[in-house]
């Protein structure tokens, strides 16, 4: 069974840090695309970042120079280091793997509000 499960997100001030972590299991891991997307309310999920099995990395331009993905293939799990925030950075934050099929986290919270 797939599990993807993510954790570290909460309520942070504006130009404040979180560290977002997806534990997966049930994949082989180190093989998979892995991504982070956010959706916020009454938008679109959209992509926040995507870090390929070679360690390739691609961001949206609205979070480039703030956010840096990372993976450690040992531990199974992906990481989101999120710097000065901002209001609009609040949403719901998937994982997401995708190899020949695409396996999705239930989401974490992240609010940004002074």
């Amino acid at each position: 069974q797939v599990q993807l499960v993510e954790s570290g997100g909460g309520l942070v001030q504006p130009g404040g840090s979180l560290r977002l972590s997806c534990a997966a299991s049930g994949i082989f891991f180190s093989r998979y695309a892995m991504g982070w997307y956010r959706q916020a309310p009454g938008q679109q999920r959209e992509l926040v970042a995507t870090i390929l099995s070679s360690g390739s990395t691609n961001y949206a331009d609205s979070v480039k120079d703030r956010f840096t993905i990372s993976r450690d293939n040992a531990k199974n799990t992906v990481y989101l280091q999120m710097n000065s925030l901002k209001p609009e950075d609040t949403a719901v934050y998937y994982c997401n793997a995708v190899n020949q099929r695409a396996y999705w986290g239930r989401g974490t919270q992240v609010t940004v509000s002074s």
